[in-house]
């Protein structure tokens, strides 16, 4: 499941407060006094414009001994949610000495940043990078509160060592802390000595800047006493020993004798939403999936064995408890009915009774759905999918253990081909999600028959498991296990294309010699990436290719990759042609020939257009000996789709248009004007006009060109089924092409797509943040997020 499935829970406003607090509009806490503090927070590690990769805390010692944390813990939970901090919980260890940071590293974000100093401690907890609540518990037992909608009671705040809420955090000391961003961390101010038990007066932000053990002690001077406890008048303050009060009457157990209250059809109802939300409930079923302990889902689902008479209604429940169960226990579960992210489930659960056994059959549900008809009807249910699934996204499979599947074949986009239909795309996918929490696990959940991954358009049948929903898409968690057959095996060549001259387009996705910017960040990085590409190319075996994403660095990164290409495949095999104008972006437009094959004809030119900051580059080639036609490339990188420009937002005709052609549409149907005006300014012969122009195959910028009488040889020589060269958000599509004029029509003997990385998981590529070692291998798959083209001549 996604990493964050329980923390940006839907926003309630604080409940009832626990008696021993005021009704203010946010609860206002008090830690027992401690030693050791919270000195700093930080939350949005991996999001867009983070320094760092993961989240972090870190804790510091304010007194004048040591303080040892075995068996304390750091937990988390949403600013104002209905989640308790026992769902996320980061173990301690170790002593820390006097004026000692701890460093205790938790989540990481999807965009890899700096690494953090070497922790003290780790742990998986997922932050917001805006508003929360980090508690430091003397205790690895998780509280089962959050201080509003669920209070503290007055044993779980006597194990608070410290508390800090930050931005609309409804829970903290005092007032909150300040509202942090992606780029800002909350310091405890005089370096963490500060502590009035107020977190709007002790804390500051900036930058984020973490410590750990090994950073300079900073030690507060003498043994600081208990800072005085800030409690609104009209609140007892909470003794360090609670006496049970002689008057209250515990509440008996509940057994298997006191029968359920709801049905479980009522208590999901027949919307998107539980008409009995907020209410305490008793419902009784059969166990269909347990996802519990270590890196799960924190509960089970739960079925009815008497379903009612309304197909619109579930009869299915999650329930988010540590209490042990396994399939087929037939229980009776009491607990809030919430909606949680748009689950219906119950929490917090005050009982469970195990009370015999039982069976659910799945349903089976067949693909696509009904019009009108969603998988809210299916909410937490077993349910078997009896077609074929196609695998149409592993984006996220080494992440999250997810994979998009479609019934019948794979997504496409709509504005790449006639024939899409959205609506009924969407009534004919489904996500498979692993029943866990873990993040980038050691090995892939899932893979194909005989590979260590599994490729797009590999097919999974007879898919059973429990139908969730998290994070605006409904998921599968299954219950059975998951196999699939390979559909779309690797192919160890691309096609033949026939000719006497080989001419190919790649993406380099990123070649920098220069790391820690666009591509590699480290040496073995770069090293990794190089060894993917020469093996593509050498793969390829092209006499001219176009590249993109080469960075802009007087072609030493262009040379290093000769240069390697040349000690593989022989000294002088290729050359490199050096880009006239090579534009205004960190990446260029490329160029490699064979010169044992060909020879540039006059030298190498571009256009002046300031529609280009990443202009084309032009050259003509002829045989080496001289025979036959020649014949001109114009390499391309067109405007990303984007809604940024650097620090320019689209606006105006390059905003989006709601089109599904994305943004700057209109700058690059202007650039593909001027790639026309070039050829007619030029008089190049026999053109070739290719490259990454970040337009599918039915967009305007195709079309402007198409219009004009160049053919998409991919159209014209490649399947329908295998035109693609790119998949976005689990939609395949031919962002890359290669346009021949009237003449180089002629001389054109096929064409193909080497389907070697769109159908790829990104977890097979050259970063080592994140990717299971074992995946690595230096050959062409996932050298790039773009599939090379390639093209036969004959001259």
């Amino acid at each position: 499941m996604h990493a964050k499935p329980r923390v940006p829970a839907i926003l309630l406003a604080a409940g009832a407060l626990a008696a021993t607090f005021a009704a203010l509009p946010a609860t206002s806490a008090s830690a027992a006094p401690a030693n050791v503090v919270i000195s700093q927070v930080y939350g949005g590690g991996g999001n867009s414009g983070a320094p760092f990769t993961n989240d972090y805390v870190e804790l510091f010692n304010r007194s004048d001994a040591p303080v040892p944390l075995d068996g304390w813990s750091v937990q988390y939970t949403s600013a104002t949610g209905t989640g308790n901090f026992a769902a996320n919980t980061a173990a301690l260890s170790g002593t820390l000495a006097p004026g000692q940071y701890h460093l205790v590293q938790l989540a990481a974000g999807n965009t890899p940043s700096a690494a953090l100093p070497q922790p003290d401690s780790t742990g998986s907890i997922n932050m917001s990078g805006s508003a929360g609540k980090v508690a430091l518990v003397r205790s690895a037992t998780g509280l089962a509160c959050n201080g509003s909608t669920a209070p503290c009671s007055a044993e779980q705040l006597a194990l608070l060592a410290d508390l800090v809420g930050y931005g609309s955090a409804n829970f903290s000391e005092g007032a909150p802390a300040p509202a942090l961003t992606n780029a800002t961390a909350a310091f405890r101010r005089s370096g963490g000595c500060a502590d009035t038990d107020d977190n709007g007066a002790d804390f500051e932000v900036a930058a984020p800047a973490p410590r750990n053990s090994a950073t300079a002690v900073a030690p507060c001077g003498a043994d600081p006493s208990p800072s005085p406890t800030v409690t609104p008048t009209a609140t007892p303050t909470v003794t360090p020993t609670v006496t049970p009060t002689p008057t209250v009457t515990p509440t008996p157990p509940e057994t298997c004798d006191i029968p359920s209250t709801h049905p479980i059809s009522q208590v999901q109802g027949n919307g998107e939403t539980s008409p009995l939300a907020g209410q305490n409930v008793r419902v009784e079923g059969v166990v269909t999936g347990s996802f519990q302990g270590s890196g799960g889902l924190g509960g089970f689902y739960l079925q009815s064995l008497t379903p009612d008479a309304d197909p619109a209604t579930s009869e299915g429940l999650f329930a988010f408890t540590s209490t042990p169960v396994k399939p087929g226990d037939r229980v009776l579960v009491s607990g809030k009915a919430v909606e949680f992210n748009g689950l219906t489930e119950l929490s917090p659960v005050t009982a469970v009774n195990v009370c015999g056994t039982g069976a659910v059959k799945p349903v089976k549900v067949k693909l696509p759905l009904p019009k009108n008809v969603t998988f809210e009807r299916y909410e937490n249910m077993l349910v078997t999918f009896p077609d074929d699934l196609v695998a149409s996204e592993v984006y996220n499979l080494g992440r999250f253990g997810e994979i998009t599947l479609a019934e019948d074949e794979r997504l496409w986009q709509p504005t790449d081909r006639k024939g899409v239909d959205p609506a009924k795309d969407a009534r004919r996918t489904i996500l498979l999600d692993d029943g866990s929490n873990a993040q980038n696990p050691a090995t892939l959940p899932y893979h194909t028959e005989g590979a260590a991954s599994v490729r797009l358009g590999d097919e999974v049948e007879d898919l059973t498991g429990v139908l969730s929903y998290g994070f605006d898409v409904y998921r599968v968690q299954p219950t059975r296990p998951v196999v699939f057959t390979a559909e779309n095996p690797r192919p160890a060549r691309p096609e033949k294309v026939g000719g006497d001259v080989r001419v190919a387009s790649l993406n380099t996705l990123n070649w920098f010699t220069t790391l820690g910017s666009r591509g590699a960040t480290n040496a073995a990085e770069r090293d990794r990436q190089l060894a993917k590409l020469v093996a593509t190319i050498t793969a390829l075996d092209p006499d001219v290719a176009g590249l993109m994403e080469i960075q802009r660095n007087g072609d030493v990164a262009l040379n290093a990759l000769v240069d390697a290409l040349n000690a593989k495949a022989g000294a002088g095999t290729y050359k490199g042609i050096t880009h006239p104008n090579p534009g205004t972006d960190l990446i260029q437009t490329a160029l490699i020939y064979k010169p044992g094959k060909v020879t540039p004809v006059g030298a190498a030119r571009s256009s002046a257009d300031p529609i280009f900051n990443r202009p084309p580059l032009v050259q003509t080639f002829g045989a080496a000996d001289g025979k036959g036609k020649t014949f001109t490339v114009l390499v391309n990188h067109f405007k990303s789709k984007g809604c940024t420009d650097g620090d320019e937002t689209a606006s105006g005709d390059d905003a989006d248009q709601g089109d599904g052609q994305s943004c700057y549409n209109a700058k690059r149907v202007k650039q593909a004007r001027a790639v026309l005006a070039l050829i007619d300014d030029l008089r190049l012969p026999n053109a070739l006009v290719l490259g990454d122009l970040n337009a599918y195959g039915e967009e305007d910028p195709i079309h402007v060109l198409e219009d004009a009488g160049l053919t998409s040889l991919s159209k014209k020589h490649v399947k329908k089924d295998d035109r693609y060269s790119y998949v976005f958000e689990g939609l395949s599509g031919e962002l890359d092409h290669v346009l021949a004029d009237k003449g180089a029509r002629k001389l054109v003997t096929g064409a193909t797509i080497w389907h070697i990385n769109a159908d790829e998981g990104r977890f097979m590529d050259y970063n080592t943040e994140f990717n299971p070692p074992y995946l690595y291998a230096p050959d062409p798959f996932r050298s790039s997020d773009h599939d090379p083209l390639l093209v036969g001549l004959r001259l």
